[in-house]
């Protein structure tokens, strides 16, 4: 069963009957905003993947890396970074470049799980910048906290603890036999037929011919020119990039927007495209984050931050809080869990027995690597970005790995930057 359905059950029913929740507050969970942004943007590339966009971009993309399949998912991830640390905020840029990250692994057989984590984790990478969201937040708390901060090491930080988990990815996930890979090589392979293979009648009985012919021409076809559809498209999908980016537009009403000029410009050819939004992982999400906003509304988010206050050893408080942050992060609001556990960690930080510094940094590492989760705005968008065939499979390679980060990015963090004292 759909996982957001069985949550909204979950949540009417433990909201009316057990904790006597108001239904505005109930529906005052409901994540309308992320509702837009999968809507939005998983209908605006179903039209650029329907009118050909997507696949010409693809074949430009691969194009400059001059073949190289292996370089793909690192451009992904150098890209997002890049936006993010410009100040992007993560789930936008993860929203721009999720959609045409899955279209180059559908495109070349790249493992959609290892495209996706390159993108999240670039875009976690650069979040935590002097000027970029997360690093505003951080920082902010810091010093509104009384705490000894430091920015740069923070980002520093940030940027090379997902850089090197991206490096494991890569290997885990396929990457070692992209490494021999070329488009041009594919492509020469795909064209390959057995001589003695039969050719398939076509339907009026006459044989189709080679299929070499039909394989090596259909891609040329995909990326053949650009027409005025595809010019329109190319240039709402730029209006959209300068308009989350520069203009901070919500990413979600700007794609919904530029999807409905086109579909109004190019009826005909836009008919299926509402369709192909992945309205399967809106329900699972949105119903999943609406569970969770039950939680925080009856105070189980609270209850878990302040019972670490009762913690006596400094290190295992440290740790637990850490823990505390990925776990509730991968199903919520990763800007709000910064905001509310850094001050719970201030009363032990002041005393001094913990660095403050490797402790925020911990934090911050804790609490972002986690958006890997299907269940946060980053993993949801790259669970919806997969075709039909993937969508199932990357939903659940994405449970298995954000789940499994609630523990080892805690761990990992409060063992680099926590335990030695050193910061």
């Amino acid at each position: 069963m759909n996982m957001g359905a069985i949550a909204f059950l979950g949540a009417f029913l433990l909201g009316t009957l057990v904790f006597d929740v108001s239904e505005d507050d109930l529906f005052a969970g409901f994540p309308g905003d992320l509702f837009v942004v999968l809507v939005g943007v998983t209908l605006l590339f179903a039209i650029a993947k329907g009118n050909g966009t997507v696949d010409w971009l693809v074949h430009v993309g691969v194009q400059a890396v001059r073949g190289r399949i292996a370089f793909i998912p690192w451009v992904m991830f150098v890209v997002t970074s890049v936006l993010t640390t410009v100040g992007a905020v993560v789930p936008g840029a993860v929203a721009i470049m999720a959609p045409i990250g899955l279209s180059f692994a559908a495109r070349h057989r790249i493992n959609p799980m290892l495209m996706g984590l390159l993108i999240i984790n670039g875009a976690s990478a650069g979040g935590f910048s002097p000027i970029a969201v997360f690093g505003v937040i951080t920082n902010g708390v810091v010093e509104r906290s009384g705490l000894p901060g430091n920015p740069g090491l923070l980002w520093v930080s940030s940027f090379l603890f997902n850089a090197l988990l991206s490096v494991a990815v890569f290997f885990m996930f396929g990457g070692r036999e992209l490494l021999s890979r070329r488009a041009d090589g594919e492509e020469q392979a795909n064209d390959t037929v057995d001589q003695d293979t039969e050719p398939e009648p076509t339907s009026g009985g006459a044989p189709a011919g080679r299929t070499t012919v039909a394989t090596k021409t259909e891609p040329d076809q995909a990326v053949a020119g650009l027409n005025a559809q595809r010019i329109v498209t190319l240039a709402g999908l730029l209006v959209l990039v300068v308009g989350a980016l520069v203009f901070d537009i919500d990413v979600g009403l700007l794609a919904l927007s530029i999807a409905t000029v086109i579909c109004v410009l190019f009826p005909d050819d836009c008919k299926g495209s509402v369709g192909e939004v992945a309205w399967p992982t809106v329900l699972l999400i949105c119903g999943v984050v609406t569970y969770v906003g039950i939680m925080q509304t009856i105070g189980t988010i609270d209850m878990l931050g302040e019972s670490v206050a009762g913690i006596g050893v400094p290190l295992l408080a440290a740790f637990v809080i850490c823990l505390i942050g990925g776990a509730v992060s991968a199903f919520a609001s990763t800007t709000g869990i910064l905001g509310a556990l850094i001050p719970l960690a201030v009363p032990f930080l002041l005393g001094g027995e913990i660095g403050a510094v490797g402790m925020i940094i911990a934090l911050a590492i804790s609490s972002s690597v986690v958006d890997s989760s299907p269940f946060s705005t980053s993993g949801a968008l790259v669970v919806a970005s997969g075709g039909p065939e993937v969508r199932d499979r990357v939903f659940r390679g994405l449970m298995r790995w954000g789940l499994s980060m609630i523990v080892v990015a805690p761990a990992l963090a409060w063992t680099i930057f926590v335990l030695p004292g050193w910061l």
